[in-house]
């Protein structure tokens, strides 16, 4: 079975992925890492090496941010495949996680669904025209 290696001198590329998935959550509800800290008893920059993949999150530690975030903590996991499916599964291509997660990027992606459609459709032809793209 093919696993998926960590990038020499870096994180382990689950624990990125789950970082980012806390990350974007986290900002999704509103919180602050100050906020996710205390309700979980660690510092903020605890919370921030977490959220980089620098430092893993315990198994007991995930489940107190899966209960304060309100998700299933399946949810850290979700998107990301490994090389080689169990015996149930298709094979499956690793998930490569090349999008970089902003903070501005999850503002945009919160704040969208208040817009009327037309104005969600007024945004994302202008994001494209930025991106270089072409409207649809």
């Amino acid at each position: 079975m093919t696993t998926t290696k960590p990038s020499v001198g870096g994180p382990h590329p689950v624990d990125r992925h789950v970082g980012r998935r806390v990350a974007a959550l986290r900002l999704h509800r509103g919180f602050s890492q100050s906020d996710l800290g205390r309700a979980i008893g660690l510092t903020f920059q605890q919370v921030q090496k977490y959220e980089k993949g620098t430092n893993r999150i315990s198994a007991s530690k995930l489940w107190d941010i899966s209960r304060f975030l309100a998700v299933d903590i399946s949810h850290f996991f979700e998107d990301f495949a490994q090389d080689a499916g169990g015996v149930a599964e298709d094979q499956a291509a690793a998930f490569e996680h090349t999008t970089k997660t902003t903070r501005s990027a999850i503002e945009l992606s919160r704040l969208v669904p208040q817009l009327s459609i037309r104005k969600q459709k007024l945004a994302l032809d202008f994001v494209r025209v930025l991106a270089g793209e072409d409207a649809d």
